[in-house]
């Protein structure tokens, strides 16, 4: 169906990681549904996880040239007033060209040309705030949105437009979901006695995690613990060597259902599409947010959990030192476990991606 043929014309910006894209695609995927008529065009850079991932799942993709500015001196940065001048003329062209009813930003530096040229185009602007810190691109577009579509409450005290926001919470695909945990731990060889810890660096892996992992091994096994152990791409051939009965290492989980469902406890970084999902199935975890995040975001995300009795945050720097006793200390509390469980369910909004599609239809359909 061409974009001229239907009214229900949605123009999606956001990526450079897999936290501004997925619930971008969450949402996408909620309008296909609702409407199959829609006429939905993704836009991106060609080089970031968007321009892999979007075209395999059957949406339109364009791409423009910006790129992020680099906190070091690099001859990107030097380039960044061209780069962004282009892309502020690729993002016209594209939504001449398209002519949106609605644009959807979800963060991520290559979402601020695109949805500032489809506000110039008259089209409503929604924006989805994935992170308790909100992120540059969405407190410079703020000011052009129709509505803003936050995660935390407390991301309110860093933007301007009280009346445009929603605590709507993060959206996450449509087949995240648990399953029999015997069933999960069967998958994984591992056994129904024993209490399992999900560890999770992100896709590249995480040293710190990776490296506390490695030196705990021997004392969580003597604890009769059972691991499953998602090591990253860039440090599986470093640590599958530990692979055994009780532990098992992956440089990536594919079937995340099944982990989350096999696990007792998760530790893991404190990326938005992480604590989404665990508040969502309600899992008991332990947050180490990444350092090298900008605005450091990830402290933030971890605090809210925190603050609501919903996990535990350890700083990077502490991870040495709190790693074991903290694991030991709730893992073998059935109290904290379900504690945990109870407050996550508490802050999870599992109709997000819902929400947000129902009233970006409702745009198209009042244009």
């Amino acid at each position: 169906m061409s974009s001229v043929q239907t009214k229900y014309r949605f123009l999606f910006a956001g990526g450079g990681t897999g936290g501004h894209l997925f619930p971008a695609i969450a949402v996408a995927e909620q309008i296909r549904e609702m409407k199959p008529d829609a006429d939905i065009l993704f836009v991106g850079t060609k080089d970031k996880i968007e321009g892999r991932v979007v075209p395999k799942l059957g949406f339109k993709f364009k791409s423009i040239w910006i790129k992020g500015f680099s906190r070091k001196m690099t001859l990107e940065n030097i380039l960044f007033p061209l780069k962004l001048f282009v892309s502020l003329i690729q993002s016209l062209i594209i939504n001449i060209s398209f002519r949106p009813k609605v644009a959807i930003g979800s963060g991520g530096y290559v979402a601020g040309p695109v949805i500032w040229a489809a506000s110039v185009m008259g089209a409503k602007v929604i924006l989805l705030e994935q992170n308790s810190y909100p992120g540059v691109t969405t407190r410079l577009l703020e000011r052009f949105a129709d509505e803003v579509h936050l995660s935390f409450e407390t991301s309110e005290k860093y933007l301007r437009r009280e009346k445009v926001h929603h605590l709507t919470g993060n959206p996450v695909r449509k087949n995240l979901g648990r399953m029999d945990k015997i069933e999960a731990l069967e998958k994984f060889g591992l056994s129904g006695e024993k209490k399992t810890l999900l560890v999770i660096g992100g896709s590249l892996g995480a040293k710190s995690i990776n490296d506390v992992m490695s030196e705990s091994i021997k004392i969580l096994e003597e604890n009769d613990i059972q691991i499953i152990w998602q090591s990253g791409k860039m440090y599986y051939k470093q640590f599958n060597k530990m692979n055994s009965h009780k532990v098992k290492v992956f440089d990536f989980i594919e079937d995340m259902n099944s982990a989350y469902s096999a696990c007792d406890l998760l530790l893991a970084r404190a990326g938005a599409t992480t604590i989404a999902e665990l508040l969502n199935l309600g899992i008991p975890a332990i947050l180490v947010p990444s350092p090298n995040v900008a605005e450091n975001h990830q402290y933030y995300n971890a605090k809210s959990l925190l603050d609501n009795n919903a996990a535990i945050l350890i700083e990077d720097k502490s991870l040495k030192s709190e790693f074991v006793t903290k694991v030991l200390e709730v893992i073998n509390s059935e109290k904290k476990l379900n504690e945990f469980k109870t407050n996550a369910l508490k802050l999870a909004k599992p109709n997000a991606a819902q929400i947000i599609a129902q009233s970006a239809i409702k745009f198209a359909e009042a244009i």
